[in-house]
């Protein structure tokens, strides 16, 4: 993986974004040091899970979910005002 330092990086990031873009990754560093990775963004980086929809096709929600437990609850706090 290429690393660039914080200079190069400011004086060719079009260049560098598409070549990200294209799925070439790069590294930032400054004086030596690995600040950050650049990815293009529908890269899958390290195993890492997307929580939203995660359990898609796995579970299904009743449709009645936001009602569950309705009696028991009016049994115990009433009809409200």
């Amino acid at each position: 993986m290429k690393i660039v330092n914080m200079h190069e990086a400011k004086t060719h990031l079009s260049k560098l974004v598409a070549r990200a873009v294209a799925g070439e990754s790069f590294v930032i560093a400054r004086s030596g040091k690995p600040l950050v990775k650049v990815v293009p963004l529908d890269h899958k980086d390290g195993g890492q899970t997307s929580r939203i929809g995660f359990l898609e096709g796995r579970i299904s929600v009743p449709e009645d979910f936001d009602r569950i437990g309705e009696e028991e609850i009016r049994t115990l706090f009433g009809d409200g005002p």
